[in-house]
């Protein structure tokens, strides 16, 4: 698993939100639905991406925006535009006032706003749920990125503006796979440029001795490691690897592989229907019972809690 692939494990959209939304100004919306990521695409026009903390940003054709929540922004054609709907969890659109908009901006198959051939055209795929590898990533970015129309090779924008109004059986399925894509086509040139700021483990990736360390846990959690064990194949001491570990990474080797382990025990959790203990065996643990005493403790709830939530 190389630095890249291991960052961007994840994410994997499962019924994601996504729209063609179709603006002519003055037009502005206000989003409050507290999901993890949103990712904008310009395909004609321009908007402005204004949080409420923060620097604003404007979007041209062709240019994209990734939006890390759960903290609100507004989407407008003017930063001086008042709201005209507000985005709320789950999908719910209501007036600013907070009266409904019982789907009087509904415009076709995944087409919302003033009429469909607008001015303004954004695709906007948002992910609703936070898997625990996928928290990495978002842990990894700001609040708030984009990435100009110049700045990255983009073959996807035709094939999603075909596929997003489209209404056919597995239709979600095709969209959700299509958005991966995107975010990871889009975060793959941003953590290439200057302004990205991987987190401590993923620069650790390309050192040559805990790089090897961090690629052994990530690829085969399952397996009985000790920092001993870990430093023979990266060929040093172990009190070097214990250093140099932690100086990289910000957390002991063990400690690492315990988050790590934890976090596909959920992932697993959510997206398959494995028992806790298949669960347990995958990552290394014993038993069902050591995984979910160990998994409580972290997340704060039993294991069989954390799928019936996130289902």
């Amino acid at each position: 698993m190389d630095a890249l692939a291991g960052l961007l494990e994840g994410p994997r959209a499962r019924g994601a939100f996504m729209i063609r939304a179709c603006f002519d100004p003055p037009w502005a919306v206000r989003v409050e639905d507290r999901a993890p990521l949103t990712v904008m695409l310009m395909v004609r026009g321009d908007a402005w991406i204004v949080p409420d903390a923060g620097e604003r940003l404007r979007l041209s054709a062709g240019d994209l925006a990734i939006a890390r929540g759960p903290d609100p922004y507004t989407c407008a054609d003017d930063p001086a535009t008042p709201p005209q709907a507000v985005i709320l969890p789950g999908g719910e659109c209501h007036y600013p006032d907070g009266r409904p908009l019982g789907g009087s901006m509904d415009l076709g198959v995944r087409t919302w706003g003033g009429r469909t051939d607008g001015g303004a055209v954004l695709l906007i795929g948002t992910y609703l749920v936070r898997g625990e590898i996928g928290g990495r990533l978002l842990d990894a970015l700001p609040p708030l990125l984009s990435l100009p129309s110049n700045g990255w090779d983009n073959p996807l924008t035709p094939l999603l503006m075909t596929e997003v109004t489209r209404d056919e059986p597995g239709q979600e399925v095709v969209l959700d796979r299509l958005l991966d894509l995107l975010v990871i086509t889009a975060l793959r040139a941003w953590f290439a440029g200057p302004r990205a700021e991987p987190p401590a483990w993923y620069r650790a990736l390309g050192d040559p001795v805990v790089g090897r360390a961090l690629r052994l846990l990530q690829d085969d959690p399952a397996h009985p490691w000790t920092v001993a064990s870990l430093a023979a194949k990266a060929g040093v001491s172990r009190a070097a690897l214990a250093r140099r570990f932690t100086d990289l990474v910000g957390e002991p080797p063990m400690a690492y592989l315990t988050g790590w382990r934890l976090a596909v025990a959920a992932d697993r959790l959510r997206d398959t229907d494995d028992t806790l203990g298949a669960i347990a065996r995958q990552v290394g643990y014993g038993s069902a019972f050591a995984l979910s005493t160990a998994f409580k403790r972290v997340y704060g709830v039993s294991p069989q809690e954390y799928r019936k939530a996130s289902a």
